[in-house]
């Protein structure tokens, strides 16, 4: 019946993830019937009181929506098979954040071959960029790219140097739309003249998806050619153009280094004062309905 079987604990043998991450060796049973489709994920949860890591293989059915949990250290079944409702598909993909029975797990990596082959291209990265000029709107911007079907997965405002904002345009030198008089002076001026809100915003096709989104670069070109997009609606000219998008996979990492960097740096810094201020919560059901936008347009306005 079971579309998963695992060995038990003293037949079980080690293997690894995708990345080199070890992992139980999962028997798959059933690939083409949707009512046995299963999706794997190695997932680490932090245990506080033993303050260690602890890695997991997870498993979600998507025909019920049921979970299943495995030690992996130990080679043992953790949590047997059981529903959860509160664990969707589009909330699987590496580096999420997902809670399973009130524990908080990252998904680290693809548990195995299948996964990745039917998850791994449908959730692209790319980094969002709302500028200066923009940010008064940017409740409504973000609104537009949760409707678009876009998953907000960081999100962090902030004000550039002149160092990080000449790092920013490094690419920009080649592209004919950025040839101004004043260029690079004049972006560096513009983009360092107040606040940006940096989000890594995920999706199929994100990268493309996101520039059709955007409209062409320059916002009049954009009121003419695509009257719906954010820099027709947001922007002034070439330069104000309300928000800015990466072309490229190689771009996109970049970009997305400069802003949620991973390798120990923190980034520009953050706009945070902590005077004459509170703080706002925006529950999890709330994002999860959609409704984050509101309470966003509702703050800045």
């Amino acid at each position: 019946m079971g579309a998963v079987r695992v060995a038990a604990a003293e037949g079980l043998t080690g293997a690894v993830g995708l990345s080199g991450a070890p992992q139980l060796n999962v028997i798959r049973l059933g690939a083409g019937n949707n009512q046995s489709e299963r999706f794997a994920f190695l997932a680490e949860w932090y245990d506080p009181n033993a303050s260690l890591l602890r890695r997991y293989e997870l498993l979600f059915y998507p025909a019920d929506g049921s979970v299943e949990m495995h030690d992996v250290k130990n080679r043992r079944t953790f949590l047997k098979r059981t529903k959860y409702e509160d664990l969707r598909l589009e909330d699987l993909f590496i580096g999420n954040k997902v809670n399973v029975f009130s524990r908080q797990l990252v998904l680290i990596d693809y548990g195995d071959q299948y996964t990745a082959r039917q998850l791994g291209s449908r959730k692209e990265k790319t980094l969002a960029l709302i500028k200066p000029d923009a940010v008064p709107k940017a409740g409504e911007i973000i609104e537009m790219i949760n409707k678009s079907g876009f998953t907000i997965t960081k999100l962090r405002m902030m004000t550039l140097s002149r160092k990080e904002a000449a790092d920013f345009h490094v690419d920009h030198h080649s592209r004919p739309f950025y040839k101004f008089p004043l260029f690079p002076s004049e972006l560096i001026q513009f983009i360092t003249s107040g606040p940006v809100i940096a989000m890594e915003i995920l999706r199929d096709d994100a990268i493309c998806e996101w520039k059709r989104l955007l409209g062409p670069a320059n916002s009049g070109l954009a009121r003419t050619d695509a009257p719906g997009s954010i820099r027709a609606l947001f922007g002034t000219d070439g330069i104000r153009n309300a928000a800015h998008g990466p072309d490229s996979f190689a771009s996109a990492a970049r970009e997305m280094e400069l802003f949620f960097p991973t390798s120990g740096g923190c980034g520009p810094a953050n706009t945070a004062k902590f005077t004459n201020c509170t703080c706002c919560i925006v529950k999890p059901h709330a994002i999860s309905e959609g409704k984050s936008p509101v309470v966003n347009v509702s703050l800045i306005e």
